[in-house]
């Protein structure tokens, strides 16, 4: 491609037709089925579907072919499936095939978003377009057919490109399994998997992501009563629920320095992604931890940048999401509750057996209660992470021209800390394929917490490297 027409061309597309149709998506409060129990019935799942799909059938003039339908399964109670928009795009030539990824669903509201902003409200400030759902992912489906658009007004050949955006993966995609096994016949053997839900380290130059920490997330809950009862008659007599709930976490977590003591849980770390953590905290310096916006005083677990990088890439995590069992602060009583619930999420390193871990969890946190209290682990989510193939000739150098041309710096690569979990499904279905796995999640986005934006240099950067890498995939 001509540098200068890709980059005017991706400038003029993302200014008159991508951030517009953005701004309508972020105004749409499609929350994944999780967070959303009733989305069929809400039908704004189906208004974001409809805004992406529209989008997409316009593109028909620029791109000679494209076909795009709405599948919609049910499962095995005759319920409905959240919904797949499936596109396919004719090659130029041949019949490889480029595999395209994204979603559509979203995280729920979460509090703290600043003054002038809220999650429902697209505001755009210099080069950031904040609102829920703009960057994870709801830029993915337009950005993958721009690629492709760059490419055919300049005349550049490309395989047959298959595009597949899901509207459950903010719930762990646990619908995508039977549309994938649906899809295959059409989806065919993609040499080229192309992920635009993953993020970047810097806005400064290309990042691709090289693994994914897996999760099993659950509830852990406590009982020592049956009721609550007066803390001044029962305390030193029954033990707190809430004590002993940290008893039972300090099996699996030390509590002094957040290292997860559960052996179970941990794997050996390959040298090559020590050394790409080593480069990575190199570039990064300070901003492996800058980028959190930390309380006046609060300081990183470590201060070795590479450990700090592998700890959110290649080592399990414990974090606390939700509490139940504890009235507000405004309506609490002297009283010794009767159980506390906690929601945990475990995050679990590459390679790692999802379902040995969530047994090894279960089995760690029941076992021999405190106190003979009722303990119970829940596990309602379990998805393993995933470790990229070993990377092709062709892509490495297709990744390093891409980032000098548009961002003029070496392209980089590093894990993520969290989960995609269609990265694992294709890789056990396509063991033979190619994966750029990359996105616009930089620092300060804050996807999924407040504040959330989209840096919209990076997203007209990046689709023009995406397309780039397509171009090259046809000739390598």
């Amino acid at each position: 491609m001509n540098l200068q027409t890709a980059t005017a061309s991706s400038d003029r597309i993302w200014e008159q037709e991508i951030l517009p149709a953005l701004e309508r998506y972020i105004r749409i409060p499609n929350k994944s089925p999780a967070f959303d129990p009733d989305w069929v019935k809400a039908g704004h799942m189906d208004a974001a579907v409809q805004l992406i799909a529209d989008w997409c059938r316009a593109q028909a003039p620029h791109l000679p072919g494209l076909t795009l339908e709405v599948i919609r399964l049910q499962d095995e109670q005759g319920r409905p499936r959240t919904p797949v928009i499936y596109m396919e795009v004719p090659g130029t030539r041949g019949d490889d095939t480029v595999l395209m990824y994204g979603h559509l669903d979203k995280q729920p509201e979460m509090t703290g978003w600043r003054e002038g902003l809220n999650p429902w409200t697209p505001v755009r400030e210099g080069d950031k377009l904040y609102g829920r759902g703009g960057a994870d992912d709801g830029y993915s489906a337009f950005a993958s057919l721009t690629a492709l658009r760059l490419l055919r007004e300049q005349g550049v050949p490309h395989a047959r490109t298959v595009v597949l955006i899901e509207a459950c993966e903010e719930s762990g995609s646990y619908d995508l399994p039977a549309y994938i096994e649906a899809l295959a016949p059409r989806i065919g053997k993609p040499s080229l998997v192309v992920c635009l839900d993953s993020g970047c380290a810097n806005y400064e130059q290309l990042w691709m992501t090289t693994s994914l920490r897996g999760m099993v997330g659950g509830n852990l809950r406590v009982d020592v009563l049956t009721e609550g009862v007066h803390s001044g008659d029962a305390s030193g007599i029954v033990a707190s629920s809430f004590r002993v709930l940290r008893q039972v976490l300090s099996r699996v977590e030390d509590e002094g320095t957040g290292r997860i003591t559960l052996q179970a849980l941990h794997v050996e770390i390959p040298e090559a992604r020590r050394e790409q953590a080593k480069a990575s905290a190199k570039v990064l310096g300070d901003d492996v931890f800058a980028k959190f916006p930390w309380v006046p005083g609060m300081r990183p677990v470590g201060d070795d940048g590479v450990e700090l990088v592998l700890n959110r890439t290649w080592r399990p995590a414990l974090s606390v999401t939700a509490v139940e069992g504890m009235p507000s602060l405004q309506a609490a009583g002297n009283v010794l509750r009767p159980y506390t619930t906690v929601k945990l999420s475990m995050r679990i390193p590459p390679r790692l057996d999802a379902k040995v871990a969530q047994k090894a969890l279960k089995d760690a946190l029941e076992k021999d209660p405190p106190y003979g209290a009722k303990v119970t682990f829940e596990s309602d989510k379990a998805g393993s992470g995933w470790d990229a193939p070993p990377l092709a000739d062709w892509l490495s150098r297709s990744l390093e021209s891409a980032s000098a041309a548009y961002f003029g710096r070496p392209v980089m690569a590093m894990g993520e800390g969290g989960s995609i979990p269609f990265m694992g499904m294709l890789g056990e279905r396509f063991p033979e394929a190619q994966f750029l796995i990359t996105g616009l999640l930089g620092p300060g986005s804050n996807a999924h917490g407040p504040n959330e934006f989209l840096h919209v240099p990076t997203g007209k950067k990046l689709t023009c490297c995406v397309a780039a890498v397509i171009a090259d995939h046809f000739k390598r």
